[in-house]
């Protein structure tokens, strides 16, 4: 069994706690639902939100799904020029017998166009 890692990103419209509980459950539910996992599977789960997104912790929804005994841990993400505001990500680690191909990340709401595209790398100039 490997331990793989399950990406996914939703958004809220509102810095409320109903919004963050409801984005957060939404996208963890997914996530189980889309890879099939199990609660006992899950080995960690970090959760990030935009400076903006302070109202709960995203790791009360998880809690609220029954996520007791997972442990989670809630941060911040950089406040990059931007960014896509009032975003949740998270990164789902569990143990599973999938190869990585065969995870499905998950991106909701606001976040659908996150992983889209990496943009190719441009060069530093030194003026």
């Amino acid at each position: 069994m490997m331990m793989r890692g399950i990406r996914g990103a939703t958004t809220v419209d509102e810095n409320t706690q109903r919004a963050v509980l409801a984005a957060t459950r939404e996208l963890l539910c997914e996530i189980v639902d889309r890879n099939t996992i199990e609660i006992e599977q899950i080995a960690a789960v970090f959760f990030t939100t935009t400076p903006d997104v302070t109202a709960e912790f995203p790791a009360v929804g998880a809690r609220q799904l029954g996520w007791h005994n997972v442990p989670l841990i809630c941060g911040h993400e950089m406040n990059v020029p931007g960014a896509l505001p009032g975003c949740i990500r998270v990164l789902v680690l569990v143990n599973t017998e999938k190869a990585q191909h065969e995870i499905e990340h998950v991106y909701l709401r606001g976040a659908v166009n996150l992983r889209a595209a990496t943009p190719p790398i441009e060069e530093e100039r030194g003026d």
